[in-house]
């Protein structure tokens, strides 16, 4: 009697020790889970108020940019004004060439003439000498009168003579200032069109490189925008995951205390060993079901699974993928063979009454293989 009273107390001691190392090792492993999550997420935070910041900042170059471009186009404008009034005196100064080039057409068509009258002038001078014209008037003269009259024709043709002579050259000069005149002013309008055309050519280049500077600074907006999204979006899952580790740790605290009182009591109860599969099921309540079970592993899927964990830094989490009509996602399930899980996951393949474990490694999905087990969806 006293030899089975030292073995009953001998086990209690033993399940006691045992439980007591299992809860170390849970709150040991969940606190270290706990504690990265915590350093994730404020990594994360940095990270979204990194963005935040240089989304502020590449905000202020864009508004800056587009003031530079709108100083740039009030240039244009005011330069293409200035190219429109140089252009009316391009027009006008024109107009003047024209008329200045009409005006020596007409000078030239009257040197012209001139030079007939004079010319034939000239020949008649050689064949007459002017004293036989002063003896012709003289004789041919019907009275004084007469010859006074023609005396006085011949000289006023004198003097026309010289007055042609004199026109002449005149206008010989006038045209030679005319066609100077015409050349500086093309030639002031030539350089007048050249420096526009030159601050046009300036302007438009530096409004061309503000607007590709603009187009790549609104790219690089629209970039930070997507990566602050993709930023808030880990940082909700890492917040989620944060809940689920502190619930879990609390379940499993409250899950060895009750491990404890039911091991203590069918061992008073029953001095004989009973298989872990066996006591675990009996001290669990929640809805029995039977499901066909497959597994997978991080090597093999899409790290963040459809909860929010990451199963590619916590490979050895106890979780499963199910399908919500069945199972509703965050629920904790026992599952024959594996232990208590938490429902994380979902998978185009998980339909009605199927689940897949998560395993470490792929090698292990492959021993576990497919298996019809019994689970129980904890209340």
């Amino acid at each position: 009697m006293q030899t089975t009273r030292k073995r009953i107390i001998l086990m209690l001691l033993t399940i006691i020790l045992s439980v007591s190392g299992s809860m170390v090792t849970y709150a040991q492993t969940s606190t270290e889970a706990l504690h990265n999550a915590k350093e994730e997420l404020a990594e994360k935070q940095r990270l979204v108020e990194q963005k935040a910041q240089e989304k502020q900042n590449v905000n202020q170059e864009i508004v800056k940019i587009q003031q530079d471009l709108n100083a740039l186009y009030s240039d244009i404008t005011k330069n293409k004004e200035e190219m429109a009034k140089t252009q009316q005196k391009i027009d006008a100064t024109n107009e003047l060439i024209e008329k200045k080039k009409q005006e020596i057409v007409v000078l030239e068509d009257k040197i012209l003439a001139r030079k007939g009258i004079m010319k034939q002038r000239a020949v008649s001078l050689q064949q007459t000498d002017n004293i036989n014209v002063i003896i012709n008037l003289f004789f041919e003269s019907d009275s004084i009168s007469d010859f006074i009259q023609r005396a006085s024709a011949v000289s006023t043709l004198m003097d026309a003579d010289k007055d042609i002579l004199t026109s002449q050259k005149a206008d010989l000069l006038q045209i030679e200032e005319d066609k100077k005149e015409i050349d500086r002013q093309e030639q002031i309008l030539l350089e007048d069109q050249e420096e526009l055309a030159k601050q046009q050519q300036i302007l438009d280049q530096n409004s061309q490189k503000s607007q590709q500077t603009l187009t790549v600074m609104q790219q690089k907006y629209s970039q930070i925008l997507k990566q602050m999204a993709l930023a808030e979006q880990e940082k909700a899952g890492i917040e989620s995951q944060l809940k689920d580790i502190q619930a879990k740790i609390k379940s499993d605290q409250e899950e060895a205390k009750t491990r404890t009182k039911t091991r203590t009591t069918a061992s008073k109860a029953k001095p004989a060993p009973t298989s872990n599969k066996e006591t675990t099921a009996a001290a669990i309540n929640g809805k029995e079901m039977y499901v066909t079970a497959t597994a997978y592993s991080p090597e093999e899927s899409f790290h963040i699974t459809a909860a929010g964990y990451n199963i590619r830094k916590h490979p050895n989490m106890k979780l499963i993928a199910v399908d919500p009509r069945v199972i509703p996602l965050g629920k904790k399930v026992w599952v024959e063979g594996y232990g208590i899980a938490v429902a994380g996951d979902t998978g185009g393949a998980i339909k009605g009454h199927k689940i897949d474990v998560l395993l470490p490694t792929t090698s292990q999905c492959i021993q576990w293989g497919r298996k019809t087990i019994k689970i129980i969806v904890l209340d």
